[in-house]
């Protein structure tokens, strides 16, 4: 969109007509497809973060056991180095493309990738190549996932109305622990049925091999739901200012992404870094924490977590539809200065050899997740234009993912090192303040149009209520700018004021 006619749009008085009426059925396909995605991505994570010990001894057999752990665990870490690339990738085709494409696209990746895990030979099979086949398919993963949570969060975020985004967004990470739950659920049941060496010889593949159903209806639903009415206008608008627009699709400027949205950025970065190694920490990290660390049968401190990540179901959609009546900062504030208070207390909890005092402390951490999770998705898609949404928040989501994916190995490396059992909580503590810096600049997106876009309604009704309410934010901002080049005006006026006593006493000069 050249500036000429974007002022000629931006000229014209905002109507009733502008505002979009979303379908109900639509919008429930369009949360449907990118929840029950999500789950699928991370019901990996989750499987993968509970048989590390296992993946260890079936791929690493000669290590130590501490060894073959972080091993197990680096494995999962290094994929986030790709996901910047698929970021990128799938950004700019989602931009250019459309969101719903791109997303069928992922799906079919991931689920591919993960089901081919469950087909790996073991070390003692085909020596190295066991190794080497585990990190391409985790590869193939990471490449996918660059675009899947950032796509699936600006396809929800797009398709719902703007007083009910933070309640229909939270339900992309209620699919995501949904996804933990069944992974983790999953291991659990295989353990207790299984015996040990029956489990290391094949029960730990079973899980990988339910992301191929899992995949195929994933697929289904995506494509079966329509692209977002926000790019669909992007398109059109295009298509009307120039028609050559719609032959050669939007165009992304990363130059313009990382000059003129800077801020935007460096929130997005922030917001992603304190709730992912969060996320890590206690979905990924924990039950090897209490293993390995701590000493606990790997059932038991599997059945505690899938506990508490039960009762985050619960509360992942409490957070988002409160977000949408008191706005989301409060919810980044209290979830980062939660966990600046009380990670070292939870993790006092956790290895105090007390099952209700474990249970207190993963609790603490999982609800300051919750106020995390439950504003993510509906916030980051927000900071954004329609234009250049996918590609910035794909690249910045994405960048913040390779620190925030090295937790469950810096984690487990940390406590083997220095053999504090503390330092998970003090790496807690630092992506706590890195939260609460964020907040400060985190402008409130909450009943509010995404960046550049119309408003979205759920009901001609609330159209009009929008539109007024639009009016009032226009006359608001107006006040504003008034008040601005008043004082602007008494600042220039005191310079002219300054430069005239100057002049009076240079005998030259006027």
């Amino acid at each position: 969109m050249t500036e000429t006619s974007a002022a000629s749009q931006q000229a014209r008085p905002l109507q009733i007509d502008d505002i979009t009426v979303i379908d109900n059925t639509k919008l429930k396909k369009a949360v449907t497809a990118a929840a029950l995605g999500n789950a699928m991505e991370w019901f990996d994570f989750g499987v993968y973060g509970f048989v590390a010990f296992a993946l260890g001894k079936v791929f690493f057999p000669d290590a130590s056991p501490a060894v073959q752990t972080i091993a197990a665990l680096g494995t999962f870490s290094v994929p986030f180095l790709v996901r910047p690339l698929g970021g990128v990738f799938f950004g700019v085709m989602g931009d250019r493309f459309g969101r719903q494409k791109v997303l069928s696209l992922t799906i079919i990746i991931m689920a591919i990738s993960t089901f081919c895990i469950g087909l790996i030979p073991s070390y003692h099979t085909i020596g190295l190549w066991a190794p080497i086949l585990l990190l391409l398919c985790k590869l193939a993963q990471g490449f996918s996932v660059g675009g899947e949570y950032t796509g699936a969060a600006i396809f929800v975020a797009e398709y719902a109305p703007d007083r009910q985004r933070g309640f229909l967004g939270s339900w992309l990470d209620f699919g995501s622990i949904a996804g933990f739950v069944l992974g983790a659920g999953m291991v659990v049941l295989l353990q207790t049925m299984l015996s040990e060496p029956t489990f290391l010889d094949w029960g730990w593949r079973v899980p990988f091999f339910v992301a191929g159903p899992l995949g195929l209806l994933g697929l289904y639903l995506r494509h079966a739901a329509e692209e977002t009415p926000a790019f669909t206008q992007q398109l059109e608008k295009m298509a009307k200012e120039d028609r050559d627009a719609l032959q050669e699709r939007p165009t992304v400027s990363f130059r313009e992404i990382f000059s003129k949205y800077r801020k935007a950025l460096l929130i997005c970065i922030g917001m992603v870094l304190v709730t992912n190694i969060t996320y890590y920490m206690l979905l990924t990290y924990m039950p090897t924490y209490l293993s390995r660390s701590l000493g606990y049968s790997e059932e038991h401190g599997v059945l505690i977590i899938v506990v508490v990540m039960i009762g985050m179901l619960f509360v992942q959609p409490v957070v988002g539809f409160a977000s949408d009546k008191i706005g989301r900062k409060p919810f980044l504030l209290v979830g980062s200065i939660g966990l600046l208070l009380l990670a070292l207390p939870a993790f006092k909890f956790i290895g105090s050899d007390n099952t209700g005092l474990i249970f207190l402390g993963l609790l603490f951490i999982a609800v300051l997740l919750n106020c995390l999770t439950g504003v993510m998705a509906s916030t980051l898609p927000a900071l954004f234009p329609t234009r250049i949404r996918y590609s910035a928040l794909a690249s910045s989501f994405n960048i913040a993912i390779i620190v925030a994916g090295l937790t469950p190995t810096v984690s487990a490396w940390l406590v083997e090192e220095t053999g504090n059992l503390m330092m998970p909580a003090f790496y807690l503590m630092v992506a706590a303040a890195i939260g609460l810096i964020t907040s400060f600049f985190l402008p409130e997106t909450a009943n509010r149009p995404m960046r550049g876009d119309t408003p979205n309604a759920s009901s001609p009704h609330e159209a009009k209520a929008l539109l007024k309410q639009a009016y009032e934010h226009i006359e608001e901002s107006l006040a504003d700018i008034e008040t601005e080049i008043a004082t602007m005006e008494e600042k220039l006026e005191a310079l002219r004021q300054r430069r005239q006593r100057l002049a009076d006493r240079h005998p030259h000069l006027e």
